[in-house]
C-alpha cells in the first residue's frame, strides 16, 4: 500500500495548526493510572473508535523519537513519531506517513494535571493541515467531530476509571 509523506511537525504545530480540536475531562484516577492507559496499546481502539490496532515499533523505554504504527477504520494506516514524552506529564505524537491522503501534517498531545492524587485532568488537543478536498470538508466538520472527539475522551475516563485506576497505587 502507498505510504504518503506527512509535514514532520513540531509540538508547536499543535497551537498553530488551522485545524484544532480540544477536550478536556476530568477523571477520577491518578496521573500514573491515566498514563498507564495511553501506553497500554490496546487501551487505544476500546475508546478512540476509529482507531483498529496499536503496534509499538520501538522497544522500551518509551520517549522522543518511539514510534508506533496504528491501524485505523478503512484501510487507513499511520506511522507516528512521538514529539513530547514527559511520563505523567505529556505525551504527543505526529503523523510521519500515512496510506491515505487528505492530511498534509497531523499531531496529538494529551496534557495531564494532577488536580489531587486520585484525579487527573486530561487534555487532549488533535491538530491537522488537511490538503486536497479534506481542506473543504474539514470546516464544514468541525463542530460534529470536535463533539465526536469529546465523546471518545469521555469514554476514555470511563475507561480509566474503571480499569486502570484500581491497578495503580493512589500515592504515585
Amino acid at each position: 500500500m502507498r505510504r504518503y509523506q506527512m509535514q514532520p511537525v513540531g509540538e508547536d504545530f499543535v497551537d498553530t495548526a488551522p485545524a484544532r480540536f480540544v477536550n478536556s475531562v476530568l477523571i477520577d484516577a491518578s496521573a500514573a493510572a491515566v498514563w498507564a492507559a495511553l501506553e497500554d496499546p490496546a487501551t487505544w481502539p476500546r475508546w478512540a473508535k476509529a482507531i483498529k490496532h496499536v503496534e509499538w515499533t520501538s522497544a522500551p523505554p518509551f520517549g522522543i523519537g518511539t514510534t508506533r504504527t496504528v491501524r485505523m477504520t478503512g484501510k487507513m494506516t499511520v506511522f507516528e513519531e512521538f514529539i513530547v514524552w514527559e511520563p505523567q506529564r505529556r505525551m504527543g505524537f505526529r503523523f510521519n506517513e500515512a496510506t491515505m491522503n487528505g492530511v498534509s501534517a497531523f499531531a496529538e498531545l494529551y496534557t495531564l494535571d494532577a488536580i489531587s492524587p486520585t484525579q487527573t485532568r486530561v487534555s487532549w488537543v488533535m491538530a491537522m493541515q488537511p490538503s486536497g478536498v479534506s481542506r473543504a470538508i474539514v470546516p464544514v466538520t468541525l463542530m460534529p467531530m470536535r463533539r465526536l472527539f469529546g465523546h471518545w475522551l469521555r469514554g476514555f475516563k470511563h475507561l480509566v476509571e474503571r480499569e486502570y485506576q484500581q491497578a495503580m497505587p493512589r500515592n504515585r
